[in-house]
């Protein structure tokens, strides 16, 4: 599927898209913060690609002007996320390469996807989490109306081999269509 906003494209990931993911993936500010090593090369973002990104409702975030990839963002089912999540829930998890941020690039991408979550899959519910210290990510999920449900102590984190705090944000249907 492919999803238009006003200034992007959110559309799967191409293997070509590799040298504009290992662009923003490599930064140290991006990854690490959300959970994921940063990049080391192009062709760990092209295996990236072809393993993580080509997962179901995942999408890559790309500019309208140029079609090239400037993040990512997806929908997660059945425990694949940081939260415990029922049968019509999903969590949402974003990113956006630092050149492009602070442009609402981020709340725009995930208003367009949440609309799909709650109109076509049939979603009751939408968690999105960040862990301490990325207020950037608290401040997007903010404006894209989620709400503080709870904090999640001691979360695993495989991929940097450590342990975190998260915290959890919730938006509801009802929710959704009040803001609609």
């Amino acid at each position: 599927m492919i999803f238009e906003t006003d200034r992007l494209v959110l559309r799967p990931w191409l293997e070509s898209d590799a040298e504009d993911l290992y662009l923003y993936a490599r930064d140290p500010q991006v990854g690490p913060i959300a959970g994921w090593p940063q990049h080391t090369s192009v062709e760990n973002s092209l295996e990236i690609i072809r393993t993580v990104l080509s997962k179901p409702e995942t999408y890559a975030i790309a500019l309208k002007t140029d079609n090239r990839a400037i993040g990512s963002i997806g929908l997660m089912f059945n425990g694949d996320g940081i939260a415990p999540i029922g049968d019509t829930e999903a969590e949402l998890g974003f990113w956006v390469g630092v050149p492009h941020w602070g442009h609402g690039y981020a709340p725009e991408a995930s208003r367009r996807l949440l609309r799909h979550a709650f109109d076509d899959l049939n979603q009751t519910a939408v968690w999105c989490g960040y862990y301490d210290g990325n207020l950037k990510s608290k401040r997007a999920q903010e404006k894209i109306g989620f709400i503080y449900h709870h904090t999640i102590e001691n979360v695993n984190v495989p991929l940097m081999g450590d342990v975190r705090t998260a915290h959890m944000n919730l938006l509801t249907r009802e929710c959704w269509n009040c803001m609609a």
